[in-house]
């Protein structure tokens, strides 16, 4: 059995509902996963949208949110979870808002992908002082032991 990740909000390659994005109240959609490997002493969730500013011509990445250290024991994160409500041990890194959470779709112009990357580790990574995407991804290198992507997409209303 592989690692997979979902939601019930969406399905992979499906539009995110509005409630999740800045159009609506802006708050996680839920996710479950499945398939841990044996040997996994961490999870890391990493979501970001490859296509910002415009997807016609991407500029950057834009990191939504960063979550390291969730317990190989956490099976899921609920609807609008809040910090406090993390699994025991979970730590945040920062988004490109320059802050910790989650931080919705808001996409200026045209339809972007908004990845949600959960990455099984056979470590528990140090406390990386709120690090950024590419602080945690260097801190994971050598270390993922399998790695799941759950696509969703927005555009926002006209």
């Amino acid at each position: 059995m592989s690692l997979t990740i979902s939601s019930t909000a969406f399905a992979h390659n499906a539009s995110i509902p509005s409630l999740y994005t800045c159009e609506g109240k802006d708050v996680s959609p839920p996710l479950a996963w499945s398939g841990v490997p044996a040997g996994t002493k961490s999870l890391a969730l990493i979501v970001d949208d490859p296509d910002a500013p415009d997807p016609a011509a991407p500029k950057m990445t834009w990191v939504h949110w960063i979550l390291y250290g969730i317990p190989p024991s956490a099976a899921a994160l609920p609807e609008a979870v809040k910090s406090s409500a993390l699994p025991a041990g979970t730590r945040e890194g920062v988004n490109d808002w320059k802050r910790t959470g989650y931080g919705g779709p808001c996409p200026p112009i045209g339809r972007h992908r908004y990845f949600h990357k959960l990455y099984a580790l056979d470590t528990v990574l140090p406390d990386l002082k709120r690090p950024d995407k590419s602080a945690l991804e260097k801190a994971m290198q050598g270390h993922i032991l399998a790695q799941a992507v759950l696509l969703g997409t927005y555009q926002k209303r006209a």
